[in-house]
């Protein structure tokens, strides 16, 4: 697998860089969870469908601006509605057009978050994935600091969080091309999403370290260690794979039959998923074998 490296390498390079640039141009399409702005949720005639609804805030937009208005469903059949801050007057104008236009609205719930509260979450979840990674160097370099033939444990630790950074950054710049596209905002859903899948990829590329140390451990000294990596990373594939496949599984049905309100969020952990995999298997290795050449 390894002497694939070189290619797989280039192809991790030239994605992170071209996430890079999506996060300066276009750049992210922040929700109001960190902009600040207005919640509506709403229940509605049974008859009534999305399109139709978008089709009446199309209709108001025509007198009032709304901005860009983010539209999902939740289990209890009602309709969220994510968008610019509403003044009294919008809000209650908006509520008599959706019942002019589309039948009997009943107003479930009306939250404004003020820019202040946005500015903060977003400081939140930034701090939440900056210690997750450094947790994750400090707590893999325990974990392997028992490893022989003098192979820094840290070394493990910076390359573990190095792939969590390259899983990240493409994830991220996919749903950058997806939001440019669609109705989708960068939200808090979105953070928890990347916290799973740097939790599901990081214990991937440890199973595979794993294998690494306990080949170290039992033929270190009779085998040259791109060898045994190699060795430990083809031990190691079938059953990285058959996790992921049966993840995938679970979660590719519960992108097809589960709420629209947790749409994006499935998404992301199936694209983070396949990535996460790719990354452990493909360059976790690689990586290592490269740095104890240097």
């Amino acid at each position: 697998m390894l002497k694939f490296a070189k290619f797989f390498l280039a192809l991790s390079a030239a994605a992170v860089i071209a996430s890079i640039v999506l996060l300066v141009t276009p750049g992210l399409k922040l929700s109001i969870d960190f902009t600040g702005g207005t919640l509506m949720e709403v229940a509605l005639p049974e008859e009534v469908t999305k399109i139709d609804v978008q089709g009446s805030l199309e209709a108001f937009k025509e007198k009032t601006d709304l901005g860009n208005v983010a539209i999902s469903t939740t289990t209890s059949k009602t309709l969220i509605m994510r968008m610019r801050n509403l003044s009294n007057e919008e809000h209650l104008s908006l509520l008599s057009h959706l019942e002019s236009t589309l039948g009997i609205t009943e107003e479930q719930q009306f939250t404004t978050i003020g820019p202040t509260v946005g500015s903060s979450l977003k400081s939140r979840a930034i701090w939440a994935l900056s210690l997750a990674l450094i947790a994750i160097i400090f707590y893999v370099a325990f974990a392997f600091r028992k490893v022989p033939r003098r192979l820094s444990p840290w070394r493990f630790g910076v390359i573990a969080v190095l792939t969590l950074i390259h899983d990240i950054l493409i994830t991220v710049g996919i749903f950058i091309l997806i939001s440019q596209h669609t109705a989708f905002e960068f939200d808090t859903l979105f953070v928890t999403a990347l916290l799973t899948i740097l939790g599901y990829s990081v214990n991937d590329t440890i199973v595979i370290f794993d294998r690494v140390r306990e080949n170290l451990s039992l033929k270190g000294k009779n085998v040259e260690f791109p060898l045994l990596a190699n060795q430990s990373l083809l031990q190691s594939i079938p059953r990285s794979i058959n996790t992921s496949v049966s993840t995938l599984i679970m979660l590719s049905m519960l992108f097809v039959l589960g709420s629209d309100s947790i749409r994006w969020f499935v998404l992301a952990l199936i694209i983070g998923t396949v990535i996460g995999t790719y990354s452990s298997i493909f360059l976790a290795t690689p990586l290592l074998v490269y740095w104890k050449k240097k």
